[in-house]
């Protein structure tokens, strides 16, 4: 029995004549940068998620770091970011110039409110402005919480929603890119929705800061090509990837449902194990990018998977603070003492909405036999 982690393939037999057609007009026409798909591909996303502006970019990194120049980020201001998530998600406030503030998660893998609001104090009290939150919706559950908008408010932050995971999921029946200032989000493969390489999208109902964004993943461009009236950058969805994803678009609302009906069949197979599973919602619909449990003896859990042709994987072994490019970043004082835990007990089991009832059903008897 061989069982995918990811099964792209079901998805792409499916759809790959449309596929294959949509990139053959592509090749006919040959506008292989900003072609009319791209134009097509942003109304498509302004459609899904009703948020006034969709705009495209290269990839989910550059979507966060177009996202702090459009808030014109500067050398001392605190950007906050949880240290339990991809690399990408601080990277891009190094990468601008900011200052990074790891902070802690809740049992939820979300940000955590109050480990937030002792970093903004301790980012005071050394001299730094605290400016941005970069919420990371972990897995696919979105980070909207009252707690949180109750801080972002009282300390006026601005708001980066970090949707690389969660793109396609609802909070109180709001589709994901209509909270915060701004929110971006990945299409690479593996994600809710992935093209056939690395693609990226900003949204915002902001007009100004629409317009300042589209200026910047355009080398800062102006009026025409040769005016330049932004630090910019090259940053834009290649016109085939935008092709790819106007066929996969169709797919995500019944993919969404598909995904949670999974994660709602292993929570119920797995209830009566050891394992620590995540919590559902009878009211919010969540991405699934993942479907991740803990225990404590997580390593001698994968190899027993491993034993029986079970993929699994582990989303994130190290903090971010402890990686070693980022190890003179601050740290919230109260320290990470979620994060460290989760990193040593996660893992994620297979997970996309063409996974077959019979490898779920293996899946969970396997654990079930042992854990």
């Amino acid at each position: 029995m061989e069982i995918p982690f990811i099964d792209l393939k079901s998805q792409y037999e499916l759809i790959s004549e449309k596929i294959k057609g949509s990139i053959d007009v592509v090749l006919g026409h040959g506008n292989f940068i900003n072609g009319p798909e791209v134009t097509e591909f942003e109304t498509n996303l302004k459609s899904y998620t009703s948020v006034k502006h969709a705009i495209t970019c290269a990839n989910g990194t550059d979507a966060l770091a177009i996202a702090l120049l459009a808030l014109k980020i500067q050398p001392h201001d605190a950007v906050f970011v949880p240290s339990f998530t991809y690399i990408a998600s601080a990277e891009s406030i190094a990468l601008v110039g900011g200052v990074p503030y790891f902070v802690d998660v809740g049992e939820d893998y979300n940000i955590c409110s109050k480990s937030l609001e002792i970093a903004i104090d301790d980012a005071k009290k050394n001299n730094h402005n605290p400016r941005i939150v970069i919420p990371v919706d972990l897995f696919g559950k979105p980070s909207i919480c009252g707690e949180l908008d109750e801080l972002i408010d009282n300390f006026n932050l601005e708001t980066i929603y970090d949707a690389a995971q969660s793109f396609g999921s609802s909070h109180n029946q709001i589709k994901i890119g209509n909270f915060g200032d701004i929110t971006t989000t990945s299409f690479f493969p593996a994600k809710p929705l992935g093209c056939y390489g690395d693609g990226g999208a900003i949204f915002t109902n902001n007009d100004e800061l629409a317009k300042v964004i589209r200026s910047i993943k355009n080398h800062g461009m102006g009026n025409h090509k040769y005016e330049h009236i932004n630090i910019g950058m090259n940053s834009r969805l290649d016109t085939i990837q935008a092709a790819v994803l106007n066929e996969k678009i169709k797919l995500l609302h019944d993919e969404i449902i598909q995904r949670n009906e999974i994660a709602r069949y292993y929570n119920d197979g797995l209830s009566d194990s050891n394992l620590i599973l995540p919590k559902l919602s009878n009211t919010n619909s969540y991405a699934w990018a993942q479907y991740t449990v803990r225990h404590v003896d997580r390593d001698k859990i994968i190899e027993f998977l491993q034993s029986k042709n079970i993929p699994s994987a582990i989303y994130y072994p190290i903090p971010l603070n402890e990686q070693d490019a980022y190890k003179s970043c601050n740290v919230v004082s109260s320290g990470l003492g979620n994060t460290e835990k989760f990193c040593k007990e996660v893992f994620s089991l297979p997970m996309s909405p063409y996974l077959k009832k019979e490898h779920q059903d293996y899946i969970i008897s396997t654990l079930n036999s042992k854990w």
